[in-house]
């Protein structure tokens, strides 16, 4: 089965760092995703998707040092749905993106400034550690 995902977005907030009780860095950032399109009418209409994005190991660890609100990047990952029940009994879902490898595009512009982002030296983080089953709790 293929189960892969490709964004280009911008970070809504600074990543979020934390460890699992194994020590294992796991990184969270919110992804916001912009989608053109036009109406019936001919008229271009925009809208923004938000994404949970996690990362786990030595990308994890790069992320959170790296990436900053506002930041673009080129995401590649999977999709994960986690899936509980809450105190009502009630099951509950969420789908959230697992990060493999990400491409820093842009870092985030000043209001005032004229300059276009540049796309030279891109850093793509390789996340070499996470190709082993025991980097991965789950």
């Amino acid at each position: 089965m293929l189960n892969k995902v490709l964004l280009i977005g911008r970070l809504t907030r600074d990543p979020e760092v934390r460890y699992l009780p194994s020590g294992m860095q796991v990184t969270t950032f919110s992804l916001a995703v912009n989608r053109r399109f036009k109406d019936k009418g001919g008229n271009w209409q925009e809208e923004t998707y938000f994404f949970d994005i996690e990362s786990f190991g030595g990308l994890a660890e790069r992320l959170g040092r790296q990436l900053s609100k506002g930041n673009q990047i080129l995401l590649e990952g999977s999709l994960r749905q986690d899936k509980w029940e809450n105190q009502a009994g009630e099951k509950r879902s969420r789908v959230k993106i697992v990060a493999e490898r990400v491409a820093l595009l842009s870092k985030p512009t000043q209001p005032d400034s004229n300059q276009k982002p540049s796309y030279e030296g891109s850093e793509f983080v390789e996340p070499t550690d996470l190709n082993s089953d025991e980097d991965v709790p789950f």
